[in-house]
């Protein structure tokens, strides 16, 4: 059991706590208050002076899956041989002993969710895990937790220039569909077999996730940079009835009363970032605030490799320098996160049950210098 005690507790489901205690046991939080008495033989943390808050939610980046000091060797992103394969999925692509997992429990990031590659109109499944751990299978949270779709300038380039389609917005659009129709001509004909009307389908692995879109299991995270791919992702959404989060969304706020109306979340970033892409141009870190402003959902992202995942905290301040209100930029990297990736049930606060996922600061969290001190990934101090 472990008692930290004396911190300024910014639990993230409710009022701060300026001095108070958080106990630990069996990997999950047991108790947080501002008066609670320290159990008999417990391993006392004395935080006076310091923040403590939930670990850190990225959710979008490629950690694992695109190593940063390799080229071919350890970049798992893109399968650039088809741009339909809904049926890969990143946990069989992530190396725990990626140097991003060490560099995302320095920055106080204590889950992540990975993602294959927007090269493809459907690049494969995602999965949100843990950034401590042995071996993948214990790191996973939840494995597939989306389903990767791509819209944009991406697909166009990569296939394009091989005469390949997708070459045009209209072909990544068809080719999304007929996914789609493909997937719940699959789901009608095992449900007629299962009537007797019929033979049951051969299994296809490709239908089966995108069937998982379908029936709502999961949601289809879809890569879209300008307003327009926007819609024409929320007109496909619409077309099949299907839950849709828009990852990136550079341009996002200029259609944010739509997206608030229909309940679209989104997964901004990368902010410390250039224009690297013509769809990227009208990039701004107002864009969290014009979201808050008309109620759209969203989480804060770094994409990591492309902003480094001990960043992320840096890319939430700079929302606030955008006009974000602190308490949501700290809500789009915990709790909001947890919320939009189906994850709120075990992470995001500091409350009773939950997976004991904390950080201790050495001063405020929006203060440029600070430092994480000691990060706890289900109750083991597992960075210092």
């Amino acid at each position: 059991m472990i008692a930290i005690k004396n911190g300024r507790i910014l639990t993230m489901a409710g009022p701060t706590l300026p001095q108070g205690t958080v106990i630990i046991e069996d990997g999950r939080i047991k108790a947080v208050g501002a008066d609670l008495p320290v159990p008999d033989g417990a391993e006392v943390i004395d935080a006076t002076g310091k923040v403590v808050m939930p670990g850190l939610i990225d959710a979008h980046c490629h950690v694992g899956i695109a190593e940063e000091i390799y080229r071919v060797e350890g970049d798992d992103t893109n399968e650039y041989s088809d741009p339909v394969t809904p049926h890969l999925r990143a946990i069989d692509a992530v190396n725990p002993e990626d140097l991003g997992f060490r560099d995302a429990l320095a920055g106080g990031v204590t889950t992540v969710c990975t993602t294959p590659g927007s090269a493809n109109i459907l690049g494969g499944e995602m999965l949100a895990m843990k950034t401590a751990g042995r071996v993948i299978d214990e790191m996973v949270i939840q494995a597939p937790i989306g389903l990767k779709a791509a819209l944009g300038e991406n697909p166009k380039r990569v296939y394009g220039r091989d005469k390949k389609t997708p070459i045009t917005r209209m072909a990544s659009a068809a080719l999304l569909r007929t996914a789609l129709t493909g997937a719940r001509d699959y789901l009608d004909k095992i449900e007629r077999a299962g009537r007797g009307e019929g033979e049951k389908p051969g299994r296809d692995l490709k239908h089966e996730v995108v069937a998982k879109v379908l029936t709502g299991e999961i949601p289809l995270r879809l890569h879209a940079h300008r307003a327009d791919d926007i819609m024409t992702a929320l007109r496909i959404a619409r077309e099949f009835g299907i839950r849709l989060v828009i990852e990136h969304a550079t341009e996002g706020y200029k259609v944010a009363d739509i997206l608030a109306r229909e309940d679209i979340p989104v997964i901004i970033g990368p902010i410390i970032t250039n224009r690297p892409k013509v769809e990227m141009r009208d990039r701004t870190i107002k864009a969290a605030h014009h979201y808050r402003e008309v109620g759209v959902r969203f989480a804060i992202m770094t994409d990591h490799p492309v902003v480094p995942i001990e960043y992320l905290g840096l890319s939430a301040a700079l929302t606030v320098r955008g006009g974000l209100d602190e308490e949501s930029a700290m809500q789009a990297v915990t709790i909001e996160a947890a919320r939009i990736l189906g994850l709120d049930e075990r992470i995001g606060s500091l409350e009773p049950g939950k997976d004991a996922d904390l950080i201790i600061l050495d001063r405020d969290f929006f203060d440029v210098r600070a430092r994480v001190e000691r990060v706890y990934v289900a109750g083991e101090c597992v960075y210092e």
